[in-house]
């Protein structure tokens, strides 16, 4: 088992070596789903730390850029050993970053995992206007509609999206997770959402259970 603790902290100082070198310990193995979704719950707890150093004034945009970009590339190569641990059929998810927000890192995160848990995924991208959102599962008639957002100013995104499936009488054929920093359980029920996550493993855990 590679050190987890090692991981979380070589995504928080941006370390692609020693990153890589886990990947390939944990890739090397013929039973390593489960090992795998930890190293990803590691890095994401190392992304944590690295908005932290970003609020601190030590990291800049810059960084997290790149950190996302670093995240992105372990998930793609870790997504064979993700997708091996799931043998369920997953459901199709419209997942979206709500307008006003152009933060995707953790929908991306989100993005891949779901994929990798065999679910179809729809991604419409950053700062979704609600028509778009609304259009989109009218076409393809989702399971899920996920919603991201990092800025407090998505949460009323979030508000209207749902708003407006009930208004075109969508609201009862599909369920509603939102994702982001300013979620919780109160802004869940205030939203109208069926559930929230701001972890991307156990999204999608509650999709399976929706769809399973």
């Amino acid at each position: 088992m590679v050190d987890l603790k090692v991981l979380t902290q070589a995504m928080s100082d941006l370390d692609e070596d020693v990153l890589n070198k886990a990947i390939d310990e944990v890739l090397s193995k013929d039973d390593n789903a489960a090992e795998a979704q930890e190293v990803v719950k590691a890095c994401q707890q190392g992304m944590t730390l690295v908005g932290e150093r970003y609020d601190s004034g030590e990291y800049f945009i810059g960084d997290l850029v790149f950190a996302g970009e670093v995240l992105q590339s372990v998930m793609d190569k870790l997504k064979p050993a993700l997708s091996a641990g799931s043998s369920a059929k997953g459901g199709k998810i419209v997942l979206a970053t709500v307008f006003g927000d152009l933060h995707d890192i953790g929908k991306n995160i989100f993005r891949s995992m779901v994929e990798a848990a065999n679910f179809e995924v729809i991604d419409l991208g950053i700062n979704v206007p609600v028509s778009q959102i609304v259009d989109k599962v009218k076409e393809v008639n989702p399971d899920i509609v996920g919603l991201s957002g990092v800025l407090t100013l998505a949460l009323d995104s979030m508000k209207e999206t749902v708003n407006a499936l009930n208004e075109a009488g969508l609201r009862n054929s599909v369920k509603v997770i939102i994702g982001g920093v300013p979620v919780n359980e109160n802004v869940c029920k205030s939203i109208g959402a069926d559930a929230f996550s701001t972890n991307a493993a156990e999204g999608v855990k509650i999709c399976q259970g929706w769809v399973g």
